[in-house]
């Protein structure tokens, strides 16, 4: 018999098997599919989090890690390797303008059902600019959030941001922010510093600018520019005049007039 006409390995193709539907379970955010395929002596190993997990576990981890809106974050590499009892799945896990996790799962097979994974995942940070050291991480397992769940976190971030406009507040702060989204301050503040290279305050007032220009499209001139900008929330002329520049390469003016030119 040829090498090529060699009968597959029986328990590669039942791993397979079993890997797939938990994969496809997992696409398909099918909660009770995927608790159905874990052993009764599952040991879910998260090397990110420092932190090892056992079947009666997993029902909450599902819950707080599966995403549920409409757009899966999780970015699947669907060539899933096999090797005998054991199988290997690779994901990344994005933030728009900010950094991405390379994570991946080492599947263990017996019985039929899941018995290990160990998840592995580094967060790939973007460039520093030049002659700023990118800083250091703090230690991921005092987060008490999995690479899956900082995904999370950024678009609930987001999408608090759109949906209440806290920033409307000149007085807001990380502590209001955390209370009203569940998350701590360090969850918060990992998340702006080291996926999106920004301050607290760098973000909330980037999104004050952004409700500022979305004014002036239907502003009737005379533009009285420092008003809008204490009503989208800056509490410092200078801090709005400073931002402004820095995302739009003009001053207030200069944008002003090449506004008016091109209506």
């Amino acid at each position: 018999m040829s090498s090529h006409d060699q009968v597959p390995d029986p328990l590669t193709a039942a791993t397979r098997d079993v890997v797939m539907r938990y994969h496809l379970s997992w696409k398909a955010r099918d909660i009770e599919a995927v608790l159905a395929l874990y052993h009764p002596e599952l040991e879910y190993n998260d090397f990110f989090q420092n932190r090892c997990m056992h079947r009666e576990d997993m029902r909450n981890y599902l819950l707080a890690t599966m995403p549920s809106g409409p757009e899966d974050f999780l970015e699947h590499n669907d060539r899933i390797r096999i090797d005998g009892d054991t199988a290997f799945i690779q994901y990344a896990i994005s933030v728009a303008g900010g950094g991405t996790f390379h994570a991946s799962e080492a599947i263990t097979v017996r019985d039929g059902l899941i018995w290990r994974i160990n998840e592995y995942a580094l967060l790939v940070q973007p460039a520093a600019p030049p002659g700023k050291a990118q800083s250091q991480p703090p230690a991921a397992s005092r987060l008490g959030l999995s690479a899956r769940q900082l995904g999370m976190l950024a678009r609930d971030i987001e999408e608090y941001f759109q949906s209440s406009q806290p920033y409307l507040d000149p007085g807001l702060d990380l502590h209001q922010v955390a209370s009203a989204t569940g998350y701590t301050r360090n969850q918060i503040s990992y998340l702006l510093n080291q996926m999106l290279g920004q301050s607290f305050y760098q973000y909330v007032n980037q999104a004050r600018l952004l409700h500022l220009l979305e004014l002036l499209k239907t502003a009737v001139p005379p533009v009285r520019i420092d008003e809008l900008a204490f009503s989208a929330g800056f509490n410092s002329l200078s801090a709005f005049y400073r931002c402004f520049r820095q995302h739009t390469g003009q001053s207030p003016k200069a944008y002003l007039k090449g506004a008016h030119g091109r209506s």
